[in-house]
């Protein structure tokens, strides 16, 4: 490749370069050696921070991070600016290795390469913690927050990121304590901060038997009103992570109110929401209520303007559920709508009702749902070609 571009005397633009090291991002050591040829041949200039950038993400994943720290220096020696994304990169991978002591330092270190009025060093300090939080280092996290607290003044973004980091681990009581440390020391949580205790206590508890299930919620709708204690309104995700317990114990009835209750405050439900209401009823055998829920979604979206309309796992849990109770015609109805409006079907999803629609003597509609297949197979594309759907024989 080099002596090529030598010879046709190409140049090198920053584009070109970016480009073709994301072609070799698989193949660190070539991706180097083009990176360090690349300042050799004209315009002879320094590469620019991006080419920088993505050289040190694809060595970072091979953990080549002596060489990173090389080329950190060369940046500095070369005036590359700005060098501090080159180091949230590297903390980033360093953490993600579970290398948390030499991210720190890392971290610590930027001060030698960055210039104090280029460098936010609150962003970059919650960018660590967030880091740290997210790949389950909340402990590492809250002893460097503790040490730098002198230094750097928390906010609500830190504490959020801290209290992720407790609900990740489920240390739940951890997660109210820093809650509750900040609002002592005069920082005001948010709907998002919330919403990570609320998400903390619901998705990993434990709903049977229904003692648990009761203790959840009502240790969720506590949050609620603490909420609006403070002037914040739950949101659609607040809602959602309510809502999912209710489908997770299968409380049908629940789910609904809960639905109801978000529309009659103005509150659009999302595709998610949606599906967890679908997935509860049908899990309950109340088919004819998903079917009237799936209709909704699509009016309510165009009520709202916006794009909400059944996804790929409502149309399955309701097929699966209408084929359990043999309601072939309702079934292949469903199977059409959402072929016409671009989902792809699972390959269980075809087995099941060709399966049943043979046993059932309905070859003629499967006949005339294949066909419907192979007219919408060309949206789908070489997916749908993988299919290799075997002769069912009763």
């Amino acid at each position: 490749m080099e002596s090529s571009l030598q010879l046709h005397g190409i140049s090198l633009s920053p584009h070109l370069l970016n480009q073709t090291l994301l072609r070799l991002q698989h193949s660190s050591k070539i991706a180097l050696a083009f990176f360090h040829f690349s300042q050799s041949i004209p315009p002879h200039a320094p590469p620019p921070p991006s080419s920088y950038n993505l050289i040190i993400d694809i060595l970072s994943k091979v953990r080549q991070f002596d060489v990173i720290w090389q080329l950190i220096i060369q940046m500095d020696q070369q005036n590359v600016a700005p060098i501090s994304s080159a180091f949230l990169i590297l903390i980033r991978r360093l953490i993600a290795a579970g290398l948390t002591r030499q991210a720190v330092r890392a971290f610590d270190d930027m001060k030698c390469f960055v210039e104090k009025e280029d460098m936010d060093e609150e962003v970059n300090f919650s960018f660590l913690l967030d880091t740290l939080c997210k790949y389950g280092y909340v402990r590492v996290a809250v002893d460097v927050f503790r040490k730098k607290k002198h230094e750097i003044i928390g906010n609500v973004k830190m504490y959020t990121s801290l209290i992720y980091g407790w609900c990740k681990i489920s240390r739940i009581d951890m997660a109210e304590r820093f809650l509750n440390e900040m609002i002592e020391r005069g920082i005001e949580p948010n709907v998002v901060t919330y919403n990570v205790l609320l998400n903390g206590v619901c998705r990993r508890a434990s709903l049977h038997p229904d003692e648990r299930f009761e203790r959840t919620i009502m240790r969720a709708e506590k949050l609620f009103d603490e909420m609006r204690m403070r002037g914040i309104e739950p949101d659609v995700t607040s809602f959602s992570i309510v809502l999912h317990v209710y489908s997770r114990a299968h409380k049908p009835q629940l789910t609904m109110d809960k639905l109801k209750l978000m529309q009659e405050k103005g509150i659009c439900p999302s595709v998610v929401t949606y599906t967890s209401a679908v997935k509860c009823l049908c899990s309950c055998g109340k088919l004819e209520d998903a079917e009237q829920l799936l209709e909704e979604m699509e009016i309510w979206g165009d009520m709202k303007g916006s794009e909400v309309g059944p996804d790929l796992d409502s149309y399955t849990m309701l097929i699966h559920g209408l084929c359990e109770k043999q309601k072939w015609k309702e079934a292949c109805q469903f199977f059409v709508e959402m072929i016409e409006k671009g989902l792809l079907p699972q390959k269980v999803t075809f087995e099941t009702l060709y399966r049943g629609l043979i046993q059932s003597d309905m070859l003629r509609t499967w006949r005339r749902l294949k066909k419907k297949l192979d007219e919408e197979s060309i949206a789908f594309g070489s997916e749908f070609q993988n299919y290799h759907l075997k002769p069912y024989r009763r």
